[in-house]
């Protein structure tokens, strides 16, 4: 998929929760892919390459406020463009 529009660097850290500070719009408008430790995830919530995480919503624990829990897993993280 190669648009006419250059697509924005990705940054260090980066959150698909809109009420985050991590979250920046302009990197959605692509499909981007996040490996860790060789292996692609599809159901990162949020990533930090230079430190090594990423974070994913537990199955059915949620916090108070209904949103679902994240759990951190640790490794060599790798973001992409499809």
């Amino acid at each position: 998929m190669n648009d006419t529009k250059s697509q924005p660097a990705l940054p260090d850290r980066l959150s698909i929760n809109p009420r985050s500070p991590h979250h920046v719009a302009a990197v959605f408008e692509y499909d981007i892919g996040i490996k860790i430790n060789g292996k692609e995830r599809f159901d990162v919530e949020e990533y930090c390459i230079s430190e090594g995480w990423i974070k994913v919503a537990s199955r059915k624990a949620l916090d108070r406020r209904g949103q679902p829990l994240l759990m951190t897993i640790k490794g060599t993280v790798e973001a992409f463009y499809k």
